[in-house]
């Protein structure tokens, strides 16, 4: 059944699994940025599926949609205590593009167990280099942790990425050192535009720093030239005069709804076809091929033809 597919042309090639809907860091455009982590335990942990039932989705997906990629979120998946095995067990679906979107701030001593199981590549989101500027944005200290986890991901062979939310008046002034920081380091980092998500839906306007401000701020340090964009790419790419590469993800300004090929599956058996919904599909009780293809018809049915609108669907929940 690979030919799933909506009138665009769109398939769902790329499986995201929100694997747990709490974080350890407390971040303004995902929580409503308070000292007290309690304030992030949206959803009780409780509520989540095991990780054997949550393998099982993924491998009834991968039988329908024959999966490209599939990427491990949160929350923060490395509060994940089964992280390793889930990997591993996709692995041997035959998925061999494995990767995972994380904070950082436990990879050190996690990182040589995630590639030993398998997985290829992690986004590491570092929104500031600069402590206290990482604390306005984060509510926590401990970039130090994040910058070792970076290093040590590096050592241990994985391909590593860096993501920068960047928000008006917080830290659009750590663009140029956060591209010093990945260049020195020959790693690609893209800075994403704030998305209206959870308590910003509709909200987000006064945050908000676009793709031409980004490249205004980036012009100030560095010469470069657009790339062309490769379809389903969340991100467009330029790359510098010295050969470096980086990248802007442009959900407002730039909208890459038309070939989006993702598909959204959390912590509680939901998929979701876009982040611009907030009617979850359930799948944890379905093991019927056509029921499936069912919910992957009404999951295909909720993506947006043009633009991203978002919603009030916590990024907690679903992850980026």
């Amino acid at each position: 059944m690979e030919g799933l597919i909506d009138e665009f042309g769109r398939r769902f090639k790329t499986l995201r699994v929100s694997l747990i809907n709490t974080c350890n860091l407390g971040c303004v455009y995902c929580t409503c940025g308070t000292e007290d982590l309690k304030d992030n335990l949206t959803i009780s942990k409780a509520q989540g599926i095991s990780a054997g039932d949550l393998s099982a989705i993924i491998k009834k997906l991968h039988r329908v949609l024959k999966l490209d990629t599939v990427r491990f979120t949160g929350g923060e998946p490395l509060l994940y205590h089964q992280l390793p095995e889930i990997i591993r067990s996709t692995r041997l679906l035959g998925i061999d593009n494995l990767k995972l979107t994380t904070n950082g701030l436990l990879l050190e001593n996690q990182a040589a167990a995630l590639a030993e199981a398998g997985l290829r590549s992690i986004n590491i989101s570092l929104d500031a280099i600069d402590e206290e500027v990482f604390y306005s944005v984060s509510r926590r200290h401990g970039i130090n942790r994040i910058l070792k986890g970076i290093d040590t991901a590096i050592d241990e062979g994985l391909e590593v990425k860096l993501n920068a939310v960047i928000m008006r008046g917080l830290n659009e002034n750590q663009i140029i050192p956060l591209l010093k920081f990945a260049f020195e380091r020959n790693i690609r980092i893209r800075f994403l535009e704030i998305m209206a998500m959870g308590h910003l839906f509709g909200k987000a306007d006064e945050h908000f720093f676009s793709q031409d401000e980004i490249l205004s701020e980036i012009s100030k340090g560095y010469d470069f030239e657009r790339l062309e964009r490769k379809p389903c790419s969340t991100a467009n790419y330029w790359k510098t005069t010295s050969g470096y590469t980086f990248g802007i993800v442009a959900n407002e300004t730039e909208p890459f709804c038309g070939d989006c090929d993702r598909l959204r599956l959390d912590s509680l058996g939901n998929i979701y076809g876009c982040l611009s919904s907030n009617s979850p599909v359930s799948v944890n009780h379905i093991h019927d091929d056509a029921a499936l293809i069912d919910c992957l018809q009404a999951a295909m049915s909720q993506k947006q033809s043009l633009k991203f609108t978002g919603s009030n669907l916590s990024m907690l929940s679903i992850g980026g």
